[in-house]
This record gives structure tokens, sequence and C-alpha cells, in this order.
């Protein structure tokens, strides 16, 4: 006898859904203890449901289903705690979020490391600070959580400690390796950005820029070709606004 799963008050946050007949919805999920699930939910487009206005990304949830969690059958939802709205400008850096554990993130597998990353980087998308870095550091641990885990410290296939004031070169799927000539501008990494990345020290523009470049090859490299559909409307905005 199968027995039907019971799942209740899971955390939670929505990542995405799609409609599924007239009055339902698909909702594809970042859970706390269950992963990545996905779940149909019966009546919530319905314009009596009150579910319609807590069934929105960006919102901390807690969860109800039944059954498996990758098809289950959503059972309902509440609001798990204080709801802080991303600024309007910040709310394609948190699609982009969404597309990444889409894209990466395998389903019925508890990530309590990557539920927790990316409330933090909610939190800070949230608030007065700097844009750029939550989303570095979120790109990183996603790929370290993943097995993708880059060693950004340590020269590939020698073991060699890197070196803040030489240069290296980044290899997806391989590692850094060192830049034996003066390299051009832009074509290698200076160690001490490599460094500042490892440690989750972002602190100056530049290792700023050099992390967002070389986590862009990494997730390249582990996406196969599949472009990311937020990040490219996140670039296309900011060569308007003349911050590319």
């Amino acid at each position: 006898m199968t027995v039907r799963q019971r799942v209740l008050l899971e955390p939670a946050w929505l990542l995405h859904h799609r409609p599924w007949s007239d009055s339902s919805r698909i909702l594809e999920l970042l859970t706390r203890d269950h992963g990545r699930v996905t779940l149909f939910a019966r009546g919530v487009r319905r314009g009596q449901s009150a579910l319609k206005a807590v069934l929105q990304p960006f919102v901390p949830l807690s969860v109800s289903w039944s059954g498996r969690a990758d098809g289950g059958t959503f059972a309902g939802a509440e609001l798990a705690g204080e709801c802080r709205p991303l600024p309007p400008g910040r709310i394609m850096s948190g699609f982009y979020l969404n597309e990444l554990l889409l894209r990466l993130l395998p389903r019925e597998e508890a990530q309590p490391e990557i539920f927790g990353a990316y409330s933090v980087a909610l939190e800070a998308l949230a608030g007065p600070g700097g844009e750029q870095e939550p989303l570095r550091l979120f790109e990183k641990l996603l790929l370290d959580q993943l097995g993708y885990g880059l060693d950004l410290a340590h020269e590939a296939g020698v073991g060699e400690p890197l070196a803040e004031d030489r240069y290296y070169h980044f290899r997806p799927g391989h590692g850094i390796f060192r830049a034996v000539a003066e390299p051009s501008p832009g074509s290698a990494y200076l160690g001490a950005d490599l460094l500042a990345l490892a440690a989750g020290r972002l602190e100056t523009a530049q290792a700023l820029r050099s992390a967002r470049q070389l986590l862009r090859e990494a997730l390249a490299h582990c996406l196969e070709g599949r472009g990311l559909r937020s990040r490219d409307v996140m670039l296309a905005l900011r060569r308007l606004e003349g911050d590319e």
C-alpha cells in the first residue's frame, strides 16, 4: 500500500508559478527540508481565493501539501514572518536568483544551506546596502553546495597558495592557473581578488568586478550553454541606465 506523505507548515519560498486549468496553478517552491518541490494548487486563481495575495515571490511562507514532493497536492500556505518587499530596482535580481535555482537545483533534495543563503540574499537585497555583493556570495555558495565548488585559494594541479600580487587564469571545470606571461587587461584575475572571493569579503569595486566575471564563467559552464532570461533583462536595463 502506498503511503501518502503529508507535510505541514514547511518553511518555503515561491520560485515560480504557472497556470494550470482555469482556476489553478503549478507551484515551484524552495523548501527548507525538502529542497525544490512542485505542487498542484487547485482553485488558487479564483477571484475570491485569499491565497492569491500570499502565493507571491519573495514572501516567506509556511506551506502544507500531501503526496510526493514532485507533483504533490498543495493544501495551504500562510505568511511565515515579516515581508520586506524588494525595491523596484532589485526585483529582477530576485528573479535572477529564482531562475538560477530552477535551472540548477535538483528536485526533492534537502538543501538547508541554500535555503538559508537565499533568505539572507533576499534580506540583503531588500535593505539599504549594495546589490552586487549578496548576489555574488549567493552564486558562490550555490556552486559550492551543488558540487561545483571552486578552489580559489590554490593553483590547480600543484596546490600552491595564490599570491596576492600575481595574475591567474580561470578555466571552468579545471580551476585556477598562474598566468605565465603578462596578461592583457581583463584576461586574468589578480590573486588578491580571487582570495577575497574565496574568503567571501568583496570589499572593493575591483574585487566585485572580478567576482562577477569569474562566477559568470563558472555558472555558464554549469548551465551548459543555457542562457538566463533574467540576466539578459538585467543587463539590458543596466545598459539603458549607463551602468554596464
